[in-house]
């Protein structure tokens, strides 16, 4: 039989090494970068150009992913839940040939986080805390309820303005619209929770960045 193991073993477990600020950053926000910087490089016509986006899109998300489990043996679920987005909606998008898919993937994206967190608030389950705990010492329980209700709200929003956006503009609006739009407002977002949270025991000399969703 077998050694029983000890609470030393346990003890003696190497822990995960914790990734940078810089590095998740990276893998956030690296592959919808690189979908930028093709559809607004590579030459050709717009439908053209979002099709070698869409796939270069999703080579970099599977990277990103890969990089994060190798890196720190751990793999974030909304990164994950981005991941297998981007890989269904490009799929589509190449297969019929149709940009449409790609624009509504940011949709389905905040839809499902919205869903998700909305979930963890109505079954009293803290499920953002259960994922950014870490980055947040100190929150009150009170602090990561409203932090929910917050992000709930800001996810449902951007799912309804993709939607106005997509439908009624131009494939390069649209594109320029997620850079220069979606983006700023998911980082300003993020900062303006601040002061809430740290009037609920937010103590930012122990975190070392205000952690944001991968945009969608």
């Amino acid at each position: 039989m077998g050694r029983q193991r000890t609470n030393d073993d346990v003890n003696d477990t190497p822990a995960k090494p914790a990734a940078s600020p810089g590095f998740r950053l990276a893998l956030d926000y690296g592959p919808l970068l690189a979908f930028f910087a093709v559809n607004f490089l590579a030459p050709g016509p717009a439908l053209a150009r979002i099709m070698l986006a869409t796939i270069v899109f999703m080579v970099a998300m599977v990277i990103a992913v890969a990089l994060s489990w190798f890196k720190t043996r751990h793999v974030s679920p909304m990164l994950l839940v981005t991941a297998v987005l981007v890989l269904v909606f490009g799929g589509l998008t190449i297969y019929f040939h149709d940009e449409r898919f790609i624009k509504m993937k940011p949709t389905f994206v905040y839809a499902t986080f919205a869903a998700v967190l909305g979930f963890g608030l109505a079954t009293g389950r803290p499920l953002l805390q259960a994922v950014l705990g870490s980055a947040y010492p100190g929150l009150s329980e009170l602090g990561w309820r409203k932090l929910t209700i917050n992000w709930t709200g800001f996810f449902i929003g951007m799912a309804a303005l993709n939607e106005a956006v997509w439908r009624t503009t131009s494939t390069d609006f649209w594109v320029g619209f997620k850079l220069w739009g979606a983006i700023p407002l998911t980082l300003i977002f993020a900062f303006a929770n601040v002061p809430m949270l740290m009037r609920h025991g937010l103590t930012l000399a122990d975190s070392d960045d205000v952690p944001v969703p991968p945009e969608g």
